[in-house]
């Protein structure tokens, strides 16, 4: 790979054009491998008939908490949520102004953005095909609306490749597209594809690649009045006696092929999970999280940690910490932060368990369960990642470069910058998600204090958009793995780990079962949360019957 990118021959393209087109193979792999998948829900659950005077303990009031027991209730159970935070959702959460939580080691972050503007510490947008999170979303009355994901005015920027000068994203493609079509129709001319089509196929094709890739009558990709309809104009066209309209100029093959931005390309489209159209909650993600904690608030303690969890063979009891009106809670909106929980010890006695605590956090508590299952708890690690939002005085992206949406790509260790899809046009500060990623780059963010994180957030930035520095307001930040109710982003699955370890960990252990978007064939997404709560609380209903 690392020579393709530095001296690409023509052969190695079109080995790329192959790989191209072989993404729905590339789909399915991931699918596998637990990501990217569409949801299999297909209607809302409608359990009857629970035992008389049965009762369920829901541990966690993220999604997959909240509707299991929203659904459960129906059924007739009597359930209990016990949650960590005083607030329901779990990862579905946005920060809005005068927000505030202290992380791992006891830096508070704060939000400090101006009335009405908000970011999205964990999930940020939507795709089409989460039936389930669409269904609960008009059934709880939550607004959506558009989620821009892919935006031809955005910008690919690599810090070593056309002088630091981030590149339109629309212009790489467009560029990408003419000479695919060029190389294409040159091996259709010499006969390269006698073998592959017919002579009448021949003339059809070469037609359609001139038309797709804005090729000129000898079939050659280069600056004229056509390409820069598709790919833009260095003078656009004006009216009475403005100048007239002149067409931008292409990146040659080569640089273009040097900077590797195709893989950018394909961040963008994704070839299902991505795909327009995206949606989000007006008002920011954490508004699903809301609707679900209003339906489910009477059966939901906050601020309770639970201790342990403890199973006979007549039901589950639960001790955990009520730090509800004890010295030193916080009864703020936002983060309950419990390094130094204070509060009486309590329990709760249930028939029946669903544990949706992350497991990162789970492998913590004194729990008895099956050898398998706590070897399958134990095999899922959590991903880490982080996010940086940037608060500046005014639009600049739209005001001064066109962008209205979208998502920039850097080899920068901000990885990515996301533009607002909400609030397009108005004047006035709003908000950019100034840094996001996973891996290496995330353990470095990690390592640095909520302060430092946006300094280098704002650092990196500034070459991409000079008006950082002047235009900054506010800024805020998280880093998964300090976040002291997750401990990490979500679980990470592999083919052989989901193999060996992804029954045990979902089936019914006893009176215990779990739930989460770790039990998911959809992990870190929503809709895999959601999924699991319906499945867990079925299988428990059924298991609940049988037993009478």
């Amino acid at each position: 790979m690392k020579d393709l990118l530095h001296s690409p021959t023509r052969r190695q393209l079109l080995s790329m054009i192959g790989k191209t087109a072989g993404a729905t193979a590339m789909y399915q792999a991931m699918t596998t491998l637990g990501f990217a998948s569409e949801s299999s829900f297909q209607k809302e659950i409608d359990l009857k008939g629970a035992p008389a005077g049965a009762s369920i303990v829901i541990l966690g009031a993220g999604l997959g908490g909240l509707t299991a027991a929203y659904e459960l209730r129906k059924a007739g159970y009597k359930v209990t949520v016990l949650e960590y935070q005083n607030r329901g959702g779990g990862r579905s959460w946005t920060l809005n102004s005068g927000d505030k939580y202290t992380e791992l080691g006891g830096e508070e972050v704060t939000c400090d953005f101006e009335k009405g503007n908000y970011f999205n510490g964990g999930p940020w947008r939507l795709p089409v095909h989460h039936y389930a999170v669409f269904h609960y979303c008009k059934k709880f009355n939550v607004a959506l609306q558009p989620f821009i994901q892919t935006n031809d005015r955005a910008y690919l920027h690599r810090t070593n490749h056309f002088n630091g000068a981030p590149q339109r994203l629309g212009d790489v493609q467009s560029d990408i597209r003419g000479y695919v079509s060029e190389l294409l129709s040159k091996a259709v001319n010499k006969g390269s594809l006698d073998d592959t089509v017919t002579k009448e196929d021949k003339e059809k094709l070469l037609e359609g690649l001139k038309g797709w890739g804005v090729l000129d009558t000898d079939y050659r990709y280069v600056k004229s009045h056509e390409t820069g309809k598709h790919r833009g104009y260095s003078v656009y066209p004006g009216g009475g006696l403005m100048p007239d309209a002149k067409p931008s100029t292409p990146i040659p093959m080569d640089k273009l092929l040097s900077s590797g931005m195709w893989s950018d390309l394909y961040n963008n489209y994704t070839v299902h999970v991505h795909q327009p159209a995206m949606f989000q909650p007006v008002g920011g993600m954490g508004k699903i999280g809301d609707a679900f904690t209003r339906e489910c608030r009477d059966m939901i303690q906050f601020k309770a940690k639970v201790t342990k969890i403890h199973q006979d063979e007549t039901g589950v009891t639960v001790d955990y910490i009520d730090a509800n009106n004890s010295k030193g809670s916080n009864s703020e909106s936002g983060n309950f932060e419990s390094g130094n929980l204070t509060g009486s010890i309590k329990s709760i006695r249930a028939d029946w368990c669903i544990c949706n605590i992350p497991l990162s956090v789970l492998t913590q508590i004194d729990i008895n369960v099956s050898e398998p299952m706590k070897q399958a708890m134990a095999a899922v690690p959590y991903d880490t990642s982080y996010k940086v939002g940037l608060e500046f005085k005014r639009r600049f992206w739209e005001e001064d470069e066109w962008i209205y949406g979208g998502i920039t790509y850097t080899d920068l260790p901000i990885t990515q910058i996301s533009y607002p899809s909400q609030d397009l046009f108005t004047s006035g500060s709003g908000v950019l998600l100034g840094a996001y990623g996973f891996g290496e780059a995330s353990y470095k963010f990690n390592a640095l204090t909520p302060k430092e994180r946006i300094n280098v957030a704002l650092e990196y930035g500034k070459y991409i958009h000079p008006q950082y520095t002047k235009e900054f307001r506010a800024g805020t930040s998280v880093a998964w793995h300090r976040i002291p109710w997750s401990l990490g982003c979500y679980g990470i699955w592999s083919e052989s780990s989901r193999q060996q370890y992804y029954e045990s960990l979902c089936s019914i252990d006893h009176r215990i079962v779990l739930a989460g978007e770790h039990c998911s064939h959809i992990p870190a997404w929503q809709e895999g949360a959601i999924l699991s709560g319906l499945d867990a609380a079925k299988r428990l209903h059924q298991k609940a019957k049988k037993l009478g």
